[in-house]
């Protein structure tokens, strides 16, 4: 992720944050980490925009979110989020200790099924600078073509020592021994 290894160079990327969070502990840990830092009033309340992946993340606090069976603003302020960001996704900042917090959980995934929205539960700041991070640099240009090639490579070593493929072989060559 974000952090530095011997002979690999830290990661470090810009994100266009809501203003509404200019003093959040999460801006703290992200300058921290060297991570250059845009406050906009345009951007939703909550909002983190990663511009070189391409993705967006909310925050949502699951204290702020009604009863099951109420209705509130902040699953306006959700709907809005995933209707002007294509690859979006919601932390669910909530401890998952009790029934509730999974009832809560299963609320907004019945609400927003077939949508792209995808939840990712967090419990503390750690875990939602560390999952956005993650998710943002692998689905940034350079490492999604480094994957991608690794997924190749991995894919082509896999065919060429299966035994299938073995077998195959020798089917052939007995095929073409056969017939001459």
């Amino acid at each position: 992720m974000a952090t530095c290894r011997e002979g690999t160079p830290q990661w470090k990327t810009t994100i266009i944050v809501s203003t509404s969070l200019q003093s959040h502990e999460i801006i703290r840990m992200l300058n921290a980490q060297q991570h250059r830092i845009r406050f906009s009033d345009s951007v939703h309340p909550g909002a983190f925009i990663f511009p070189l992946s391409g993705t967006a993340f909310l925050m949502v606090d699951a204290q702020d979110l009604p009863e099951p069976s109420e209705e509130s603003g902040v699953f306006e302020r959700i709907k809005k989020f995933v209707q002007v960001h294509r690859n979006c996704f919601l932390l669910l900042r909530s401890p998952f200790k009790g029934k509730k917090e999974l009832e809560t959980l299963t609320v907004i995934q019945n609400r927003f099924f077939g949508s792209n929205l995808r939840i990712l539960p967090v419990q503390n700041t750690d875990e939602i600078v560390k999952g956005m991070l993650t998710i943002a640099k692998a689905t940034s240009k350079p490492h999604v073509d480094s994957i991608r090639d690794r997924i190749s490579l991995a894919r082509a070593h896999i065919i060429e020592s299966s035994p299938v493929w073995e077998m195959l072989r020798d089917m052939l060559q007995n095929q073409v021994s056969v017939a001459q």
